[in-house]
């Protein structure tokens, strides 16, 4: 959390594309909420209340950035996994929209919009990366 205001690691790789190639590559929903900061309705996927082993990748591209051994049952209405796959590869940055002050998350390859993390999650970092299902794609 402290890294929304002090910097974010370098990231392995850095992925850049044009809004059209964006809007060409991503479904309405998919960039509504990944290129434009959305949120998708809170238990509105599936991906909430599945808990098989696997990664979760960015849906832009591709990066892997959450393991499913690190997922667990937030009741939000969204995934939520207690820390990211690698140090790098999710970005973290003040959110002072909608009349709160939250931690955004990014993808740090490629700066999709991913969600929020929270202080309140379980053991052993007590965080709730709190993510919109449409921004990840299970990849194994």
């Amino acid at each position: 959390m402290a890294r929304a205001s002090g910097g974010n690691p370098e990231p392995p790789r850095r992925v850049q594309k044009t809004e059209a190639e964006w809007r060409a590559q991503l479904s309405e929903e998919e960039y509504r909420v990944t290129r434009q900061a959305g949120t998708e309705r809170a238990f509105s996927s599936e991906m909430c209340s599945l808990f098989e082993p696997g990664i979760y990748a960015c849906v832009c591209c591709g990066t892997e950035l959450f393991d499913a051994g690190h997922k667990f049952e937030s009741h939000s209405g969204w995934p939520s996994f207690t820390q990211p796959l690698k140090d790098n590869v999710v970005a973290c940055k003040m959110d002072n929209s909608h009349g709160m002050q939250r931690v955004e998350n990014t993808c740090n390859v490629c700066d999709a919009h991913l969600g929020h993390v929270f202080p309140d999650g379980p053991p052993p970092t007590g965080l709730r990366f709190c993510m919109n299902a449409v921004a990840l794609k299970k990849v194994g």
